[in-house]
């Protein structure tokens, strides 16, 4: 496997692969996908083991601008319609009523399946090379199973290796992802029974949706859709992860120093303590910046030898909803991290 740049000789390789069912790597705006061929079992099944993810946990499907949705989805409400045009390409994933041709695989067994229309041009060109654009791409995040998600090629590399035993055929670098957090996910599958439901937060805010469609979306409740990066404990480092207040973070780190223990911090205020050379990032103070570094800095955070991330909790408000969703996973199962040093 190795990473290559995006140019027209790249593209059409990438696609060669994709149609003889190899995985394929690529840039979107929010992060890395594992792309294969939606429309091929055999591929889809070598996405889940390549990740080691459960045949249950469902994955979404990446089209091309324009491209019909009707092939993909058998019903598509009104409400479907308003959004791909306010929000397409962009970081919004729409969970539809499953066509009866599309693999169940790709919807982890599921009568739906998740759509989304990346905005990416490295994305967007492999998409229109792929099957001449009407094909879809079958794409979670390029990472291990409830790893930290990549928003670099490096940081896809660093997880499936660069040797022939690569279970990738290549990965198209794009840059930073500049989202950096995966895509919203609103359940449009039960409009008759539910109306729309936000299965997952991120950039595009439930306030915006609710704008578009005239209608606010609830939460998706026990009989929702199973859909992407929705259990409990995911894009986690394998460093434990701990978010504490700014105000406790300098006696904190006193005690931590006492007992001859290292913690890697991610900071919104600089100068919050002083730490270990190379142990301290600190992210934007406002959320679309705080978004883009927050992936990296938690796989930067995780190579640093420390016992514990400790992140300054971010604002609370509903602008930062995608964020905290992101570290509350991150950092579950951690809870007792800090007794367990002694602290």
């Amino acid at each position: 496997m190795t990473i290559r740049q995006p140019d027209q000789a790249a593209l059409a390789e990438a696609a060669g692969a994709l149609e003889a069912g190899r995985l394929v790597a690529f840039p979107t705006e929010t992060v890395y996908g594992l792309g294969a061929d939606a429309e091929n079992p055999a591929a889809i099944a070598a996405i889940y083991a390549a990740k080691g993810r459960p045949s249950n946990h469902p994955v979404i499907v990446h089209l091309a601008p324009g491209a019909d949705i009707g092939r993909w989805a058998r019903e598509i409400p009104d409400a479907a319609h308003k959004l791909i045009a306010a929000f397409w390409p962009g970081p919004l994933t729409l969970i539809l009523k499953r066509a009866a041709h599309v693999p169940a695989a790709v919807a982890g067994g599921q009568d739906s399946v998740g759509l989304r229309c990346p905005s990416h041009p490295v994305a967007q060109a492999l998409l229109k090379a792929f099957r001449h654009g009407e094909g879809g791409l079958a794409a979670p995040s390029a990472n291990r199973f409830g790893h930290v998600s990549p928003t670099t090629a490096q940081h896809v590399q660093d997880e499936f290796g660069a040797g022939p035993d690569s279970p990738l055929a290549m990965v198209l670098d794009g840059g930073a992802s500049q989202v950096g957090i995966e895509s919203t996910i609103v359940d449009l599958s039960r409009m008759d029974s539910h109306g729309p439901a936000l299965l997952r937060p991120g950039q595009i805010s439930a306030e915006q949706i609710a704008a578009v469609i005239g209608q606010w979306p609830g939460l998706g409740g026990a009989d929702a859709p199973r859909v992407s990066g929705a259990l409990a404990s995911h894009y986690a480092p394998r460093t434990p992860v701990v978010l504490v207040e700014g105000a406790a973070l300098p006696a904190l780190l006193d005690g931590m120093k006492a007992a001859g223990k290292r913690a890697a911090l991610i900071l919104t205020e600089p100068g919050t303590a002083a730490t270990p050379a190379g142990s301290a990032i600190v992210l934007p103070a406002e959320p679309d910046g705080y978004a883009q570094g927050l992936y990296a800095a938690l796989r930067s955070m995780d190579n640093v030898g420390a016992d514990v991330i400790l992140v300054q909790r971010p604002p609370q408000d509903i602008a930062w909803l995608g964020i905290n969703d992101r570290l509350r996973r991150a950092a579950h199962g951690a809870e007792n991290t800090l007794d367990a040093l002694g602290l």
